[in-house]
């Protein structure tokens, strides 16, 4: 019988998709990270609410998961109460990422969060050794000194450090830390309802940390909504480009998310380990150039030394500790 001609056209285009998929979702992972962390800062300069805006992302990726689930077009994860006194821990940690990087964001330049932030394979190898008893190979080690000489350098040359945005940063460094040895110690094994893909895990984290985070918002900043909205109007800002900055945060945060799953799921740890670290150099540049952030020679030179450390960590730790 001759070959269908639909499932003949069929054939090249699912082969040029299987090609095209990783550097596609690669792509969009950079640029929905860029356009999150640009809209974020925009939001917070407008309104000092880290708190609440926190909150409105998480509800953000709520509204966009629960009409997948609603209509079938993600199957739903099937939870009991033991599994989720399971997950609450891990969510509190993701949690603790997410606001810990939203107040630093908000205290200081978005260049300077990140270079921050690219210290957390310090943190990590430091409360694995405490907690799991697990020790990495020498060079793992080794590669942390550039990490930690870069970051430093960086943020004493830093011209708009502020010490609440590197202690915020380093909050989301080892609430991320924590989250990823608390799973491995406490989850390894144990059955965690069904249909419990990567992207629902992440989903009912969000929902989790949603719940956690609600009456802490409300508390913190709840009363002050009101002035510091009516501040940000009477400087001459539009309400319309405020709300649009905020909720473009939320759209952003839930898809660089829901994209770095798709993105990861693809490719090998060590493809993993150099598109994170690309991914932090284009997103420094990026908020550069939309800020106009003046940045020092000797600033750079750490920025550079600490993310090639970071590069070179996340393959040392691949080879030597598998």
């Amino acid at each position: 019988a001759a070959p269908d001609p639909a499932v003949a056209g069929e054939a090249p285009l699912a082969k040029l998709w299987q090609a095209a998929k990783v550097p596609v979702f690669i792509t969009l992972w950079y640029l929905f990270n860029i356009g999150y962390n640009i809209s974020n800062k925009k939001a917070l300069n407008a309104l000092d609410l880290p708190w609440t805006i926190a909150l409105i992302q998480l509800v953000g990726g709520l509204l966009y998961v629960f009409p997948l689930w609603l209509t079938g077009l993600r199957k739903a994860p099937k939870l009991s109460m033991d599994n989720v006194k399971t997950l609450t821990p891990v969510a509190s940690m993701h949690l603790g990422t997410h606001i810990g990087a939203v107040i630093s964001l908000g205290a200081g330049a978005v260049s300077f969060t990140h270079i921050v932030k690219a210290g957390e394979p310090v943190v990590s190898a430091l409360l694995s050794a405490v907690v799991l008893k697990k020790y990495f190979s020498l060079p793992t080690y080794l590669s942390l000194i550039p990490v930690v000489a870069g970051v430093g350098l960086a943020s004493a040359k830093e011209l708009s450090f502020t010490w609440l945005g590197f202690a915020a940063a380093m909050l989301s460094n080892v609430s991320s830390a924590c989250r990823g040895i608390y799973s491995k110690k406490t989850m390894t094994g144990k059955p965690l309802g069904e249909n419990l893909t990567a992207a629902n895990m992440y989903a009912v984290l969000t929902i989790i940390a949603t719940v956690i985070l609600t009456p802490l918002a409300l508390a913190i900043e709840g009363p002050r909504i009101g002035p510091v909205w009516e501040a940000a109007m009477a400087s001459g800002l539009s309400a319309q480009a405020v709300i649009k900055d905020v909720l473009m945060s939320a759209v952003y945060y839930y898809l660089y998310n829901e994209v770095a799953f798709l993105a990861l799921e693809q490719v090998n740890p060590v493809t993993h380990a150099v598109a994170n670290t690309i991914k932090r150099v284009v997103i420094i540049i990026a908020a550069i150039i939309a800020f106009g952030t003046p940045v020092t020679f000797l600033g750079s030179l750490g920025s550079g030394i600490a993310i090639f450390g970071v590069l070179l960590y996340s393959l040392a730790k691949q080879k030597f500790d598998k």
